[in-house]
């Protein structure tokens, strides 16, 4: 890696960290979801951003992380998709089932709630925390092959 390119490197790569640190307990502390999308958007951009700057990484680990962030979006799905819709895998965004194709942010949990169904939220609410600490932990893998990438 070029000298004069590390200091900056570095810096985003902190940021990098900083956010999913901060993603991490806001899922710990069920924080709104439109919050935790935002800043997974942000690390993402951080990515592109520090990718975008010709920072000097092994192309391996590149193509490393770039496989990492096609799975990112992956990894906010379930098999067993969403209640009375199965294949609607997306746990943070699909269609409302009484709005048709209006999308309703994590699904499973809005609609239980809508219907007073506290058991299925309850329920939704463990599936949408755990889709979104994988989604952390995926993040946090990238951010440390950037990290190993930029030495």
């Amino acid at each position: 890696m070029q000298e004069d390119r590390k200091p900056d490197v570095l810096k985003r790569l902190s940021y990098i960290e900083g956010h999913v640190a901060g993603i991490r307990k806001m899922v710990e502390e069920d924080k709104y979801c439109v919050d935790i999308l935002r800043q997974t958007y942000a690390v993402r951009k951080a990515l592109e951003k520090l990718n975008s700057n010709g920072s000097a990484m092994a192309a391996a680990s590149l193509t490393d992380v770039n496989k990492l962030m096609i799975e990112s979006e992956r990894k906010l799905t379930t098999a067993e998709g969403l209640p009375n819709r199965p294949w609607f895998k997306h746990q943070i965004y699909a269609p409302g089932f009484y709005t048709g194709y209006a999308a309703k942010t994590m699904p499973a949990v809005r609609e239980a709630i809508e219907q007073k169904q506290w058991k299925q939220a309850e329920a939704g609410i463990v599936v949408v925390a755990g889709v979104l600490q994988d989604e952390a932990e995926l993040i946090s893998a990238a951010a440390a092959k950037l990290g190993t990438a930029a030495r």
